[in-house]
């Protein structure tokens, strides 16, 4: 593969294609915040629901990022009893079972509709207790059970969620808030990665709130609450926003590639020069969507993507389970990431992609969709 588009190694002081995916989507998180809470909110929710839905999608979707990070990276397949492929495909089953929120297609032929969902979320969360009952990790002579660890993408995903939504209802709506909160978690990142919080310690707190602590993921996630919000603005919707959010891109990769002195490029480190230049590019690939989406109308292209926006969640698990069976069966289903041709390697990884993009469509026209 052409090294510009897989993941730089740690201490590479280098930024792949792959290294924008997940702080975009943490962008893309910080984004959606004032659009979800004032939905909520024309829907009659109060202060104490908002922070409620919001502490529960926190704690689902931490839960959901440990068990999987466990079962991917720790699991011990002899002490736990049974195979990584089969544990991992038993959670995601488990998973479904228990947030899905488009079972309505199994409505209508049963017609009691409440028991069949209550039966199906009960046998879940049974499934969900046995795998986590039987886990085990380490050695036979120091075995171990469930770590939180790195937390794992979705746990990181919920830590930059709470960030950004905790700043919105709390701030009052008040952008000049959120947009010093977004310089103090980037201030923390620098602390951090220059030495200057080490006098915390490794105390339990420090392990809990170790993401925040850190700043790398606020400071995504925060940055596109700011940007949530200017574009919920009215005075700033049309071209006016597609330009000032250019220039807000533009300045965010010039602090990134200023930043580069100090601290070298670097997703796996969580280096501030690292992201901010992914928040620049994000901020630049939004404006430019939103000219070409919003401002000239050129939508139809879009409508695939429009799938898995509003299906996310689910887009991002359910192709797992498939890895998870061709690789226990070992189907050459992942032929094309064999050839030495990189032509192969590129065009069957797109046409995967694109499948994926249907897939999603399937998923969400049998109701099958995760909310959390």
């Amino acid at each position: 593969m052409p090294h510009w588009l897989v993941h730089a190694s740690a201490n590479e002081n280098s930024i792949g294609l792959a290294d924008l995916v997940f702080p975009a989507f943490l962008f893309i998180v910080g984004v959606s915040v004032p659009f979800a809470i004032e939905a909520r909110r024309k829907k009659g929710a109060g202060m104490k629901q908002l922070l409620a839905h919001i502490l529960v999608r926190t704690i689902s979707l931490l839960v959901i990022g440990v068990l999987i990070l466990n079962g991917s990276e720790r699991i011990n397949q002899e002490l736990t009893g049974m195979g990584k492929l089969v544990w991992l495909f038993l959670l995601y089953t488990s998973i479904f079972l228990i947030w899905n929120k488009g079972a309505g297609f199994l409505h209508k032929p049963l017609g009691r509709k409440g028991v069949l969902i209550v039966l199906l979320k009960t046998a879940g969360f049974l499934l969900l207790i046995c795998l986590i009952w039987k886990f085990r990790g380490g050695t036979p002579e120091h075995p171990t059970w469930l770590r939180h660890g790195w937390w794992g993408i979705l746990g990181l995903i919920g830590w930059g969620y709470l960030a950004a939504a905790l700043t919105y209802v709390l701030a009052g709506r008040k952008i000049l808030y959120c947009v010093l909160l977004w310089l103090l978690a980037l201030l923390l990142n620098i602390a951090g990665l220059s030495g200057l919080l080490d006098f915390m310690g490794q105390g339990w707190l420090v392990d809990i709130l170790g993401v925040w602590l850190g700043g790398n993921v606020p400071t995504l996630t925060l940055a596109g609450l700011v940007v949530g919000m200017l574009l919920k603005r009215e005075v700033f919707a049309g071209s006016g926003f597609v330009s000032r959010l250019a220039l807000l891109g533009l300045f965010c990769l010039v602090l990134g590639f200023g930043l580069r002195h100090w601290f070298i490029f670097s997703k796996i480190i969580g280096t501030p020069s690292w992201a901010m230049v992914c928040v620049g590019v994000s901020m630049l690939v939004l404006a430019g969507l939103y000219y070409i989406i919003d401002i000239k109308g050129k939508r139809f292209w879009a409508r695939p993507f429009g799938w898995t926006g509003r299906n996310a969640l689910t887009t991002y698990l359910a192709p797992d389970m498939i890895y998870f069976v061709v690789w226990y069966f070992g189907w050459p289903l992942f032929f094309y990431k064999q050839p030495m041709w990189v032509g192969w390697v590129i065009g069957g990884s797109l046409l995967w992609a694109v499948a994926m993009l249907f897939y999603a469509r399937l998923l969400a026209v049998l109701h099958i969709r995760l909310r959390l």
